[in-house]
This record gives C-alpha cells, sequence and structure tokens, in this order.
C-alpha cells in the first residue's frame, strides 16, 4: 500500500479566526489557500495515478483541502475520521488502516505537528518529528502491507512550491 500525507492548505489566522468566537476546528482555507490548493492537488496528480481511499481530519480546512484532492482525482468518498485529529496516538491511527487490505493508494489530509510525527513514527518507529511538513506539503509512503509503525518506505516529500510546480 502507498499512504500520501498531505497537510492543509493555507488557512485563516489563528488569532484573527479566534476573534470571531468560533471554534479553531471551523477555521477554513483562505482564497489564496484554496487557490494553491488546486494547483497542489493538480500537482500530486502528476505523481500519483489515482487513490482508491481519501480521509481527512474532521477541521474544516482538512476536508475543504480533501474537497480539492478528490476533485483532482475524480473520486467522490471521502471518509473524515477522527485519528487524524492532533493529538490522537498513532497506534489508532494504524488500527483504523487494517480494514483496508484492498487499497493500493490511501491519502489523508491532516494538521502538523501531528502529520510530521506520525510519517516519522511510520518510517522509524520514533515519535519524534524528523520530516517538516509545510501547509500544502506532502509525502508518500509505501508499505509491504499497511501502514504500521517502523515498516514504511520514504518515496518522496515534495514542497507546496515544488507541487505546484508539477502541476504546470
Amino acid at each position: 500500500m502507498q499512504l500520501l500525507i498531505l497537510r492543509h492548505g493555507v488557512a485563516k489566522d489563528r488569532e484573527d479566526f479566534a476573534a470571531s468566537g468560533n471554534s479553531d476546528d471551523l477555521r477554513p482555507l483562505t482564497k489564496g489557500g484554496k487557490r494553491k490548493m488546486k494547483q497542489i492537488a493538480n500537482g500530486l496528480r502528476s505523481q500519483i495515478d489515482s487513490i482508491d481511499h481519501l480521509a481527512t481530519s474532521p477541521m474544516t480546512r482538512a476536508w475543504q483541502t480533501g474537497e480539492f484532492v478528490a476533485d483532482a482525482f475524480d473520486i467522490e468518498t471521502k471518509a473524515v475520521v477522527a485519528c487524524l485529529v492532533p493529538g490522537v496516538s498513532f497506534d489508532d491511527f494504524a488500527q483504523g488502516c487494517t480494514t483496508l487490505h484492498d487499497i493500493d493508494t490511501l491519502a489523508i489530509v491532516g494538521h502538523e505537528p501531528h502529520l510530521s510525527s506520525l510519517d516519522t513514527w511510520l518510517l522509524t518507529g520514533s515519535d519524534e518529528s524528523k520530516i517538516e511538513l509545510r501547509k500544502g506539503g506532502s509525502c508518500l509512503i509505501e508499505f509491504e502491507s499497511l501502514p504500521r509503525r517502523n515498516a514504511g518506505m520514504l518515496k518522496w516529500v515534495l514542497t507546496p512550491r515544488q507541487l505546484r510546480a508539477l502541476a504546470r
């Protein structure tokens, strides 16, 4: 299985949004963040043939990012899963993947620093983050079977700028 890990796009300023009185969970992508995510999703399309399953964190900025990926890959289904919320254990993520036996490529959209720590855990078994994913950045990890601790092989890490350039 391949696991595409994608950090959500540029969202509205945390402090400015907090002044609205709404939960940070509802903080959306900016207009520029949406424009860039469309390009990033098209850049991902140039690197990956297809996505079989797309899952996002339930936070607005993550599922909005997932919508751009779904559009670029012409897929309709998208799962919103709590195991992609920062602070949830990586074992919970791995356990959630155990039902995905027939999937070649799983894409997930989430948040920092959770995703960088997750990818390090999947590659090395360590919880200490060793890969930085900028907003809209992505990495691809390959597994012989299902995603689990210390079992992945890093295929690539791409910055948002690199992904946007690949969309051209």
